[in-house]
């Protein structure tokens, strides 16, 4: 039996989609990531038709002597092209810092999401992108209550001359309350900076160095950044 499908059909998957990638987006959109709102639409309609052209589109071909259909086969390709534009989103920072991986991980998700609608799964799409959100939006609130002990942050301690940053370097380094995961010197423009991460609640114990060391008027700048 020829598989078909109706024009209304067609629409409402697509439409539904759009809507479900769009929903994902959102929560992207307001942490002000590369891909937001517009990109996560794009890639659910755009594995919604894969899927139905995998399905459906070859139709004329059936029937002939030695033609199967797999529409598996366009399914899995786009669940491995997706990881091309998630690579897009992956930012390798200083120290070894790695940002928009759960962006990635998001757009992927849409991809899989899109792919249940073209194949008429509505309700594992609409259920994945309910745990999705609940997963990006509502865990975000949790981990950072509860798990905050465990958290990376990362600290740039800007001064003006390089011995001046071997100075705070070592005095850090001698504060045996710090936990230092990693720690760096490196020339920034006319400047020096220090790259230091440090581990969880422990690293607060560094503002009390830093403070100390403000005094001493070493220090022209801090920036500190929490991995969450």
């Amino acid at each position: 039996m020829v598989p078909s499908i109706s024009w209304e059909e067609i629409a409402a998957r697509l439409l539904l989609a759009a809507l479900l990638g769009g929903i994902v987006g959102l929560e992207r959109e307001r942490k002000d990531w590369a891909a937001g709102l517009r990109t996560h639409m794009m890639v659910c309609v755009g594995a919604t038709l894969a899927m139905l052209v995998s399905t459906f589109g070859f139709s004329d071909g059936l029937g002939h002597d030695n033609v199967e259909l797999d529409p598996s086969r366009i399914a899995s390709g786009v669940i491995s092209g997706i990881g091309f534009l998630g690579a897009g989103t992956i930012m390798f920072l200083r120290n070894q810092e790695v940002r928009g991986l759960t962006t990635a991980s998001g757009l992927w998700a849409v991809a899989a999401v899109g792919l249940a609608t073209g194949s008429g799964m509505y309700f594992a799409a609409v259920l994945t992108t309910v745990i999705a959100v609940f997963i990006l939006w509502v865990m975000q609130y949790i981990q950072e209550k509860f798990l905050k002990k465990y958290q990376d942050q990362t600290i740039k301690i800007l001064t003006s001359t390089h011995s001046d940053s071997l100075a705070i370097a070592k005095r850090i380094m001698e504060n045996e309350k710090i936990e230092i995961l990693n720690l760096s010197v490196e020339k920034e423009n006319e400047d020096s900076a220090v790259y230091l991460k440090v581990r969880g609640r422990k690293g607060n114990n560094i503002l009390h160095v830093l403070n100390t060391l403000q005094e001493e008027k070493k220090i022209k700048d801090i920036f500190w950044n929490k991995n969450a």
